[in-house]
């Protein structure tokens, strides 16, 4: 199969980042209520074998975490007077779409855990359905599944390392019309990425966690390039003259993710109040000068891409014995260095994210927990002669419930 650069997550269901550039950090879990925020120093529940292995170490015995999520949102296209192409925008090229998630870690001794997990945080579904350019693309996916063992040991007291193994299975799809009757295109491919976490806890209330993700290449045999027609009218206005041009889907972007590091801290500042909040950096400047193969057509980075960076802080609030609150904020940068230069495949930009959730103890095993988060990104403009146009700020609204239990 020809070369095609890509993602680096996973998912059991995977949820999709309907763009490149835009990492999502929401697996389902207690997470998403924070928005994140101490994701990689929190090591509250077996999720943490893929937010940080490390912190398996803080889990006593054995403890399994599941998660299940729906998001849902709005990524409006609209064509500009410009574009060649004339007929109806896309609209909402977002669907609502469901995700689940699994984790367990194991208790070897008091040093040494093992774990593993499934999980999905990163992908791409988007629908453009039955608009003017249907013959170029009307719905393109990309999906994976991730199976990650991990292993944690815990040096002394203070200092704990982790690391994981990610066997990646990913799927592409890519729908489009032609003469012929509706044409899909679908492939996939099995790769791997590593995970390697660190984790230091100076007090009993305070503790810091650093991780780092290794890049995963998939290899996916699909077609970039499609016959559009259109109907040009000269200038000044006059008969309209049908055209038939070949064009090249922007697809090279969005299939690529980088390595990328998070740093987390996590302090309690007394029974009842904790605060955390995380630094991360994705090395998306990378594919802005590579060049992929996509069946034997070779495209060059056109330079749009930087790297992105990441902050969040959140509280948690022990409201009762039994109940905790949570809440958080986070923002990461664009991978575009210019928002008027953006992809049609990739309705990326600066994001903010907003969460909220509970967690309430069922027993002395066993807690349930509910999670709402709000993602607001910016908007980009399109500049192609035959399909330029504009997103709208997008919107993006993720519904969590998790349940994790001691057994």
């Amino acid at each position: 199969m020809k070369k095609l650069c890509a993602l680096a997550s996973l998912g059991l269901v995977s949820a999709p980042a309907f763009a490149g550039g835009l990492y999502l950090y929401e697996t389902g879990g207690e997470d998403v209520g924070l928005a994140n925020a101490g994701m990689a120093a929190r090591a509250q529940d077996a999720t943490t074998v893929v937010s940080n292995p490390a912190g398996m170490t803080r889990l006593d015995g054995d403890q399994l975490s599941t998660g299940i999520q729906v998001l849902s949102g709005n990524a409006d296209y609209q064509l500009s007077d410009s574009a060649a192409v004339s007929g109806d925008s896309p609209g909402n090229v977002v669907q609502p779409f469901p995700s689940a998630s699994l984790y367990y870690s194991h208790s070897v001794d008091d040093r040494l855990k093992v774990g593993f997990g499934f999980y999905g945080n990163y992908g791409l579904a988007l629908h453009y359905g039955d608009w003017a350019a249907a013959s170029l693309v009307k719905d393109v996916t990309l999906t994976a599944l991730t199976f990650q063992p991990a292993v944690a040991y815990k040096l002394n007291e203070q200092w704990s390392l982790g690391a994981g193994l990610g066997i990646n299975y990913g799927y592409f799809s890519l729908n489009r019309d032609t003469q012929n009757g509706e044409q899909k295109e679908k492939d996939y491919d099995w790769a791997a990425n590593a995970r390697v976490g660190l984790m230091f806890e100076p007090t009993q209330t305070t503790r810091f966690g650093l991780t780092y993700a290794s890049a995963v290449e998939y290899n996916f045999d699909v077609k970039p390039d499609a016959t559009l027609s259109y109907t040009f009218h000269p200038l000044p206005v006059g008969p309209g003259v049908t055209v038939t041009k070949d064009v090249m889907l922007p697809i090279s972007g969005y299939v690529n993710t980088p390595q990328q590091v998070m740093a987390s801290a996590y302090h309690a500042l007394n029974p009842r109040w904790a605060i955390m909040g995380n630094l991360g950096w994705q090395d998306w400047s990378k594919y802005s000068d590579s060049t992929v193969a996509l069946r034997g057509n070779e495209i060059a980075g056109d330079e749009k891409l930087q790297d992105t960076w990441h902050a969040a802080i959140g509280a948690q609030y022990q409201l009762s014995e039994k109940l905790r609150l949570n809440s958080g904020v986070a923002y990461d940068t664009s991978f575009y260095k210019s928002q008027s230069n953006a992809s049609l495949t990739m309705p990326s930009g600066a994001a903010w994210r907003w969460g909220v959730g509970a967690q309430y103890q069922l027993d002395q095993q066993s807690s349930l927990g509910v999670s709402f988060e709000y993602l607001r990104m910016q908007g980009s403009t399109v500049q192609s002669p035959t399909v330029g146009g504009d997103f709208d700020a997008n919107h993006l609204y993720f519904i969590a419930a998790n349940y994790s239990r001691k057994l």
